[in-house]
């Protein structure tokens, strides 16, 4: 018996890639984890600092220290920028395909055709750069949070329109165009106008929601991811399904994560009820594999708010020391994020950054995983953990440590 927890505190990094000077310019410098320690230099998060926060970051910008007893490492982002979907994707198994980049002016005559075949009523908002806006409730637009050009985002007033509909009208965009995700969500809220109000461009070639401001994560949050070229049978999940082992999806990767044979934790962004449901979740399971997000430590870094960060990270931290207080020799815990969002770099989107893979097994000697190549490392990890087919892509590096126990 045995349980796995991946937890992904998401936007998390701990130094820009390699590449960025050529792909990401923009992210040149990023350090999400090392600037907020430096702007917050007595910040303690003395779990993390146990599994090897400090270890993995590479140097000392505050009060916290290396852990002589860790076991850390880092991964490098396989898939292009620095996306939470794909990064989910990519940690469960993925391999990252390039993804089409396109405006949604580009396709914006094809979709408002679309929609209006299918009954909804549509017009253009925004003059010559312009996004939609269905049925007075509905905005259809680039996201303007990920990458510019990777995801478009349907933003609703679920006051004023049922969810169903609104994955109806996400179902639409999606058949029509090639990027690499759309987003169907929206909250309760007492006026439409607050998505209007919330209108930017970036660029001067797309055009959104600031989804944060809209005040859609507010109230009566609802959210549905449709990707485009992910397999879900190659993906962890599957894997271990075959092997018999369940799977527990909480938070944001429950909602962009297929998982038809387990249960999935959706619509969830409060960080402290996510850790509660990932502990309860734990306690329930005598095998189990689980992966919970954080979302909102990425709210905070697209908001460029270092305290509101600093403050997700604490509870983090002392929900993961509970979680840590309840394992046995035979499970196993590994944190780690998806990408950066440096909330002082100067800009509100994510960054492109490693990020730390922070390993706990009760009783386990201090090891060093090295500089993984892929997030998919840890899904390959977590299937070989469980004795499961290994997924599509990635290296397990589960002998890197020495296991107490017989955890398969």
């Amino acid at each position: 018996m045995a349980r796995c927890v991946v937890l992904v505190i998401d936007s998390f990094g701990v130094g820009a890639m390699k590449d960025v000077a050529e792909v990401r310019p923009q992210d040149a410098g990023a350090n999400t984890c090392g600037h907020i320690l430096a702007q917050l230099p007595q910040l303690q998060l003395p779990t993390l600092e146990r599994l090897g926060l400090i270890n993995a970051l590479g140097y000392r910008p505050g009060a916290m220290k290396p852990s002589a007893a860790a076991v850390w490492g880092v991964a490098e982002l396989q898939h292009e920028g620095g996306d939470t979907f794909m990064g989910h994707q990519e940690i469960l198994g993925t391999r990252p395909q390039a993804p089409l980049r396109m405006p949604f002016s580009r396709v914006i005559d094809k979709v408002e055709r679309a929609l209006k075949d299918a009954g909804w009523q549509v017009e253009r908002r925004g003059g010559e750069l312009a996004f939609l806006w269905v049925n007075q409730a509905v905005a259809v637009g680039d996201n303007l949070e990920a990458d510019l050009g990777q995801v478009y985002n349907i933003t609703a007033n679920l006051s004023a329109i049922p969810f169903a509909e609104v994955q109806k009208i996400g179902r639409v965009v999606r058949e029509q165009v090639l990027v690499g995700r759309v987003i169907a969500f929206g909250g309760q809220l007492a006026d439409s106008q607050r998505i209007l109000d919330a209108v930017e461009t970036k660029e001067a070639r797309f055009i959104g929601i600031n989804a944060p401001r809209s005040g859609a994560y507010e109230k009566g949050f609802q959210v549905t991811h449709m990707g485009y070229g992910v397999d879900e049978q190659v993906q962890v999940p599957q894997k271990l399904h075959e092997a018999g082992i369940s799977t527990v999806l909480v938070g944001k990767v429950a909602d962009i994560v297929s998982n038809p044979h387990g249960r999935s934790w959706q619509n969830l962004v409060d960080s402290q009820r996510i850790m509660e449901i990932t502990l309860e979740e734990f306690n329930a399971h005598p095998t189990v594999f689980i992966c919970t997000n954080i979302q909102e430590t990425d709210l905070a870094g697209h908001a460029e708010d270092v305290a509101r960060y600093a403050d997700r990270l604490q509870l983090v931290d002392r929900n993961l020391a509970l979680l840590m207080t309840a394992m046995t020799q035979e499970d196993c815990l590994i944190v780690m994020a998806d990408h950066g969002n440096d909330p002082t770099i100067g800009h509100s989107h994510h960054t492109r950054e490693v990020v730390p893979v922070l390993v706990y097994q009760p009783g386990m000697t201090a090891a060093r995983l090295g500089v993984r190549t892929t997030l998919s490392d840890v899904g390959a990890t977590v299937c070989e953990f469980f004795g499961a087919a290994p997924p599509q892509n990635g290296t397990s590096f589960l002998s890197a440590w020495q296991l107490t126990g017989d955890a398969r």
